[in-house]
């Protein structure tokens, strides 16, 4: 089996992913389910999740407005919780998202761009016919086949193993059956801040191309301000240790998403429709400047 200590810096960020999923199932009052979560996790996304709580819980100021610090992390005590709720709103959002999506009678195809260790080919219930294809790098795909070889997906379920950076995965989606002139729905979660500028705009532009119009997107991104606070330091001191730094972060995410074609929305967690009684801060209003922002973008192509 493909062990989780062979997956390069970005792979571990998904067990670590898994990992908040699994916690939030555990929960009497989960937002969102995912009984796969532990196995995908394993042992080592519980450590690094809990060397990640420790880092921001170090590092919240008792006293200080969390406005000025990552959400929920206006002391140590709420540190944890906090940094766990971005994860399940964003779950439960995204897939609210998808479920939507798949309303609609023409649109089969859903494909998760930077799959990590998503299970909502498994965990959630699609109409019959619809093609569901997760993009990554092999190691992931092949560590998550292996983890879920006992367990029935709920569609169509193709794996596309292939590096976002690489210029010919659209080419292999393509040649996994995923057909550019039918509508599609696309998932970019938890991948754009790890890109470069250049390589978000290259994803944005090869999506862009295969998605025909009417096609949904969702993703999420943070804002220029979190790459450069003090109070984000120690959490980006973490990514940055497991060699996977956070390189992307927009003030803008509607206009990035228009630039390549895709009329956007944008929510932030504990907005309405993004807070499912779990957000623990007030959000900050949307013109004060110099504070964390997670947004979670849903636009359409055009």
């Amino acid at each position: 089996m493909t062990d989780a200590v062979n997956l390069d810096a970005v792979g571990r960020t998904a067990l670590v992913t898994a990992a908040m999923r699994a916690a939030e199932t555990d929960r009497p009052d989960a937002i969102h389910q995912d009984p796969y979560a532990a196995a995908l996790a394993g042992e080592l996304g519980e450590k690094l999740l809990a060397e990640l709580l420790a880092a921001v819980s170090a590092a919240a100021v008792p006293g200080v407005p969390s406005g000025g610090q990552p959400p929920g992390t206006h002391d140590a005590a709420t540190a944890g919780s906090g940094r766990r709720a971005v994860n399940a709103v964003r779950t439960r959002y995204f897939d609210e998202y998808l479920r939507a999506a798949v309303q609609e009678p023409d649109l089969r195809q859903v494909v998760v761009a930077g799959a990590g260790m998503d299970s909502r080919a498994y965990r959630m219930d699609w109409p019959g016919a619809v093609r569901f294809f997760e993009v990554d790098r092999p190691a992931v795909l092949d560590y998550k086949r292996e983890c879920l070889a006992a367990e029935t997906p709920r569609a169509d379920h193709r794996f596309v193993p292939m590096d976002l950076a690489s210029p010919s995965w659209p080419d292999a989606l393509v040649d996994a059956g995923y057909e550019p002139d039918r509508p599609s729905a696309w998932l970019l979660e938890g991948l754009l801040f790890y890109l470069p500028e250049s390589g978000v705009h290259q994803v944005l532009d090869q999506v862009a191309e295969l998605a025909a119009p009417g096609s949904r997107i969702a993703a999420d991104l943070v804002n220029a301000a979190a790459l450069t606070m003090p109070s984000q330091r120690p959490l980006l001191d973490v990514f940055a240790g497991w060699g996977c730094p956070w390189l992307f972060g927009c003030d803008e995410p509607a206009e990035l998403f228009a630039r390549h074609g895709f009329d956007a929305g944008v929510a932030q967690p504990g907005e309405p429709g993004a807070d499912f009684g779990r957000w623990p801060d007030p959000v900050p209003p949307r013109d004060l400047a110099d504070v964390y922002r997670v947004f979670l973008v849903t636009g359409r192509r055009r």
